[in-house]
Formats: structure tokens, C-alpha cells, sequence
């Protein structure tokens, strides 16, 4: 009796491929399917004892599951020797010399070496993910993508450093990693010579120059250069967060956010300074922190010119250009241009003045105060002037002084545009317009 069950097709070069026939080598161990008898040879070191390879598909031959035990590979490579079981292996092999793609995607028309590679890439046009994760109910394309899922849920590392010992749960990492060992970047940029450890990561680096951005957001129209971005993009919108610490429960929208957390746990930082030998643990941390011995300041306001080391300080100061005040006291409603100010002005509320000086008993509400105000007992001043070496007790007492130098007068009153230096001299200014307002008032 023939089966009436419908099976879902493509048409590739005039034939009709049924989209759920991608599985060419399975391994009888964890069921896992691969395109190539390679990659399967390669999985089996995973399990690191000998299988088979059962071919499906071959029901109508004389033996139903062909089984050809792997270890005899009597096919061999001209080009650079490896050696197959099959002679449909070594053709599909030898495509990587010839650069052959003879399976065309009939939606996209992008190519590949092997049917089973273009059975797969067919899913992402038709959605179909036929593999679901029995913990989370998440669904995937392939098996070898569920299955590298599933380690996140149990934790499972299979691929270990031979040099490091460090582990990872997928190969792909683990050939990454290799690369911090050997320094190998055999991946070489065409247009600036840039090199790389990974394919993927130049691919991503050639869409710089060409500045193509091919995959669109449906929500909000915004478009990434690449599909990894995309997705991670998606997350901002759906809110979900798949990745969790072990240590905390903390959950992240990437791998890559992930690492970074864990960090804090275990105390690792990896980046050092050459100048004095302080350690970070991200490299932004290092970039940011270099900048301190370089002098560099690269973020310049575009209203007076002054420059800054960091993004968040300039933000902060162009706010003395717009008179944005977003941070406001839930209890009285004054409003401050930066977190601190606030936080500080909200001790006023609730008398808290922790912070007491050993030598005079005076309170103060933060640490940073009575630190300033030590000073005072000391005579400590450790702020100098580059220009005239005159040294002062706080920066913020610098940063006013330098002004005489600079000519800058950041404060201007918005009643006729005079600008000043400090903020105390523009309030008192402004106390003026207010007395004439009120004598015009009375004279009325």
C-alpha cells in the first residue's frame, strides 16, 4: 500500500526535493545527522568509540540498512590525499578544489556543494524547524543545532584544550580557541589586509567596505549586516533572554554578554595595561582605562570644543549647553543634570549624613565631600594646573580654574546671552534681571 503522506518539496534544477531529506550520515550513537561523512567521522570522536554509518533512504536496495563500517577509506583525494569510504564522499570533497556548487536555491540562488547542504538552507526560507527541545520547547533547523542547545540545559562540555584544559560545549569554540594558542589568522581581508581567525568574522568584515545590510528587522525596519545580528536584534523586541548564569540566575540576550557577567564571579581579567600593569576585565574597560597615560580624548562637544575621554563624560557636559535636567527628586521635585547630584541632593530629605570628619566631627552626606573637606585639616592639594602650576583642593576647583586660561564661559543667561565662567557668578546675574522685573512691576 502506497503512503499517502504529503511531503513538502522545493524545486531545485527542475527537481522536486522533499525539504525533510537532509539527513545523508547519521550516527547510531545520539542520532545525529550530518551532510558530510567528515563531519560525522569528526562528531564520533564526541562518543570516542568506534560506529556505523547507516545510510537511509536505500529501502528498495537488496540491503535495506546499508551499514559500512568506518576505518576503511579506499577512496582517496588527488589534490591533497584525504581519504573517503565512499566515492560519493571524495566527489563531494573534491568540490572544496574545484569550488563547485551545482545545487542552486531556487528563492535566494545561492549555492552549494552538496544536496543535503541545500536541503537545509531551504528551511530558512519555509520556516520548517522539525527539531524541538523537549526542557525549553525552542525549536531549531537542524539536530546538530538542538543538540549543541540542549548543552546549555545540562551543562555539558564535551570538547576539551589539550594545552589549557579550558572546555567548551561546542567544536566550533573549541577550534576558536586553538587559535589563542597558535596566534594562526589565516583568513586575509582583500581590500585592507586585515586578517582573521575566523571565516565568518571576515565575511563580516567585508560587508565594512561593501556596506551592504541585506537582513531587515520586521519590527521596526531596522537593517544588520549580518543574520546573527538580526536575530540578537529581535530579542530587544521580544524580550528574551536565553542565556543564564549558573552562579546567580542572571539571565542575557547573548553568549557574548554571558561570558563577560561571569567574570565577575570568578574574578577573571584577562587584560592588562602595558603601562602599569592593571588588569580589566573586558577590553573596552583597557581601552577606556589607556587613555588615562595616552591623554587621548577623542569625544569632542560641538557646541565649545572641549574634549573628553569618555562618551558618558561629554553627554554629561552638554548638558551644561541645553540646561537638560533629567534626573528630578521624587520628594520635591528639583531637578539635576547628572545621577549624583541627585542622589546627593536626596540626603537632604532624609538627614543622612553618614560621613563624619575625625578631626572637626563636622557630617557629611557622601564619602567624595569628606574626603574634599579633609583636605581643608591637610592642606592637601593634589589638582595642579598644567599651565600655571597653582594647585587646588578639588577638580572641580581646577576644572573652574583652567577657565582663565581657556577663555571659556560655559553658562549663559538665557534672559540676554551673557556668558560666564562659573555657575554661582551666572545665578547672581540673573538675580538682577529678577529685581528689575520686580521694580518695573512696582512702578506699574
Amino acid at each position: 500500500m502506497e503512503d499517502d503522506t504529503i511531503i513538502e518539496t522545493i524545486k531545485v534544477d527542475d527537481e522536486d526535493i522533499p525539504i525533510s531529506s537532509s539527513i545523508f550520515y547519521t550516527c547510531l550513537e545520539c542520532q545525529e545527522s550530518f551532510p558530510c561523512e567528515s563531519d560525522l567521522a569528526e562528531h564520533r570522536m564526541v562518543h570516542n568509540q568506534k560506529q556505523e554509518v547507516f545510510f537511509p533512504g536505500n529501502e528498495s536496495d537488496e540491503k535495506p540498512q546499508q551499514k559500512i563500517q568506518l576505518g576503511e577509506k579506499e577512496f582517496a583525494c588527488s589534490e591533497c590525499g584525504k581519504c573517503y569510504t565512499t566515492n560519493q564522499s571524495l566527489v563531494a570533497h573534491e568540490r572544496s578544489h574545484t569550488g563547485e556548487k551545482p545545487y542552486v536555491c531556487s528563492e535566494c540562488g545561492k549555492c552549494f556543494t552538496t544536496k543535503s547542504q541545500l536541503n537545509i538552507h531551504v528551511r530558512f526560507h519555509t520556516g520548517v524547524k522539525p527539531f524541538g527541545c523537549s526542557e525549553c520547547g525552542k525549536w531549531f533547523t537542524t539536530k546538530s543545532n538542538l543538540i549543541s542547545h540542549e548543552r546549555i540545559h545540562t551543562g555539558e562540555k564535551p570538547f576539551s584544550c589539550p594545552l589549557c584544559k579550558k572546555r567548551f560545549n561546542l567544536r566550533s569554540q573549541y577550534n576558536v580557541h586553538q587559535i589563542i594558542h597558535t596566534g594562526e589568522k589565516p583568513f586575509v581581508c582583500s581590500e585592507c589586509g586585515r586578517c582573521f581567525a575566523r571565516k565568518a568574522n571576515l565575511i563580516s568584515h567585508t560587508i565594512m567596505h561593501t556596506g551592504e545590510k541585506t537582513f531587515s528587522c520586521p519590527e521596526c525596519g531596522k537593517w544588520f549586516t549580518t543574520g546573527q545580528g538580526l536575530l540578537i536584534h529581535k530579542r530587544t523586541h521580544t524580550g528574551e533572554k536565553p542565556f543564564a548564569c549558573a552562579e546567580c540566575g542572571k539571565c542575557f540576550s547573548t553568549t557574548s554578554y554571558l561570558s563577560l557577567h561571569k567574570r565577575f564571579h570568578s574574578g577573571d581579567k584577562p587584560f592588562t595595561c602595558s603601562e602599569c600593569g592593571k588588569c580589566f576585565s573586558t577590553k573596552s574597560y583597557l581601552s577606556t582605562h589607556e587613555r588615562f597615560h595616552t591623554g587621548e580624548k577623542p569625544f569632542a562637544c560641538s557646541e565649545c570644543g572641549r574634549s573628553f575621554s569618555l562618551k558618558p563624560h561629554l553627554l554629561k557636559h552638554e548638558r551644561v549647553h541645553t540646561g537638560e535636567k533629567p534626573f528630578d527628586c521624587s520628594r520635591c521635585g528639583k531637578c539635576f543634570a547628572n545621577r549624583q547630584h541627585l542622589i546627593r541632593h536626596e540626603s537632604i530629605h532624609t538627614k543622612d549624613k553618614q560621613y563624619e570628619c575625625p578631626d572637626c566631627g563636622k557630617l557629611f552626606t557622601s564619602k567624595s565631600y569628606l574626603n574634599s573637606h579633609k583636605r581643608i585639616h591637610t592642606g592637601e592639594k593634589p589638582y595642579t594646573c598644567s599651565e600655571c602650576a597653582k594647585c587646588f583642593i578639588s577638580n572641580s576647583d581646577l576644572t573652574v580654574h583652567k577657565r582663565v586660561h581657556t577663555g571659556e564661559k560655559p553658562f549663559s543667561c538665557i534672559e540676554c546671552g551673557k556668558h560666564f565662567s562659573r555657575k554661582q557668578s551666572l545665578q547672581k546675574h540673573q538675580e538682577r534681571h529678577k529685581r528689575d522685573v520686580m521694580n518695573i512691576a512696582e512702578d506699574c
